[in-house]
């Protein structure tokens, strides 16, 4: 690989306190050899071939913490090489995959295939997660220790919540014990129980059955009250009202974890499903306006550390069907990072806070070298022109899943460029 010289970017790169025009050297093993202001056309060799941004935006490669890929059993929804391909699209250099797969990632043979297959298939760093209890059932603990040894990045039963608070003490307990991270989806079976959108007024006009929203917080006050017990690395995979997050920020002042949220929360509410609109039936579901405002307010105050994707392929016959039978879930990696961009645009968020919450802040949570621009780091990284307007169609998404929330939105922000080891693996 010949050496490639990038010049005039505005460089973004929250991990190491950079926002400033400048240039990046990539060196010939695929490396961050030079970055900032130094990086100019004075001070690369002159019979070098550079590429001019021309004010583009570079921005660390994202980190998407949660991912489901099809991969294995559900092939025709997703696989690792849609998935990486579609990813690379949206500027995601590293995902952390979801257990909910057939069969379940839940033992060492699991995790050999899971890894082969993503090495084999994919053209990003994926980070697998196992789950917290055998077959997802929620009675009994899959072997922490071993799976960690074999690479699994932390333990989360995906689209379920671990529901028997002994359990749960006990997973809180190893996890300890073991350095383990937890990740948790916040939603208590019997008051969600055959819910399908935010209970309140237009569930009831739509005749749809509701999700509370005390149904995420009594989840997290019980996990967060075990917290105290046990101060594991604990992660609240997503939330998505009013009550969570003021609750969070109470807690954090004393006790350490963090907390993500899903871009759809950030970004739409619950008129949006208009007359039963089955693409936006989403977990957790969307709430009132003024639960997306806080949430947006959660994010500037850093009561939230990471915006997902919560990127999960359904085919469309299992979304046009009635709101009550539609699967639950989105496609939603190839718009991550330009949705997001609308939050900056609308003067909501600011940038650096934006890209460090899709970027620095989910890999300290993982403990990865990634999501950063330091020198002697693999050169994941994404060149964005924030400026350019597209709207999003299904026709043209990559993901083997057409089934995106934002159908014919009008967003404003497009990767243009996308490496991962130096390589560029995308191009517009």
């Amino acid at each position: 690989m010949k050496k490639k010289y990038f010049l005039n970017a505005n460089i973004v790169d929250p991990g190491n306190s950079v926002e400033e025009i400048g240039g990046l050297i990539i060196s010939e093993d695929g490396k961050i050899e030079a970055i900032r202001k130094k990086v100019n056309e004075n001070n690369i060799p002159s019979r070098e071939k550079y590429v001019d941004l021309r004010g583009k935006y570079i921005f660390p490669g994202l980190v998407d913490m949660r991912v489901f890929v099809g991969e294995p059993g559900y092939e025709y929804k997703e696989n690792f090489r849609t998935l990486s391909n579609a990813a690379l699209s949206g500027g995601v250099t590293s995902v952390v995959t979801m257990p909910n797969t057939n069969p379940i990632i839940d033992n060492v043979s699991m995790v050999d295939f899971l890894k082969r297959r993503g090495r084999d298939k994919s053209k990003i760093n994926i980070y697998p997660t196992a789950s917290l209890t055998k077959n997802l059932e929620g009675n009994n603990m899959t072997e922490f220790g071993l799976l960690q040894k074999k690479g699994i990045i932390g333990f989360t039963d995906g689209i379920k919540t671990i529901q028997n608070t002994r359990v749960m003490s006990r997973i809180m307990n190893s996890a300890y014990d073991l350095n383990a991270l937890i990740i948790q989806h916040a939603e208590d079976y019997y008051l969600a129980e055959n819910g399908m959108m935010n209970d309140g007024v237009i569930s009831t006009k739509l005749g749809l059955q509701g999700i509370s929203d005390v149904a995420e917080k009594i989840i997290i006050e019980r996990d967060l009250s075990l917290l105290e017990e046990f101060k594991c690395r604990y992660h609240i995979s997503q939330i998505s009202s009013s009550k969570s997050a003021n609750l969070i920020q109470e807690k954090k002042n004393f006790l350490s974890f963090s907390c993500g949220v899903s871009i759809n929360n950030l970004s739409l509410n619950e008129n949006d499903i208009g007359d039963f609109r089955t693409f936006l039936k989403l977990s957790p579901p969307l709430r009132t306006e003024e639960d997306r405002l806080t949430l947006v307010e959660g994010l500037n105050k850093k009561i939230i550390d990471v915006i997902v994707s919560d990127h999960k392929p359904e085919d469309e016959e299992q979304k046009r069907l009635t709101f009550s039978k539609a699967a639950t879930g989105s496609s939603g990696i190839e718009t991550l990072l330009a949705l997001s961009l609308e939050l900056y645009h609308n003067g909501s968020v600011k940038l650096n806070t934006i890209i460090k919450a899709l970027t620095s802040n989910p890999a300290k949570i993982l403990k990865i070298d990634k999501g950063n621009l330091k020198i002697g780091n693999d050169a994941d990284f994404c060149i964005v022109d924030i400026n350019k307007p597209w709207i999003v169609k299904s026709s043209n998404l990559i993901s083997k899943s057409k089934n995106t929330s934002i159908e014919n939105k009008k967003l404003q922000g497009k990767v243009m460029n996308t490496f991962v080891n130096g390589e560029e693996l995308y191009k517009l």
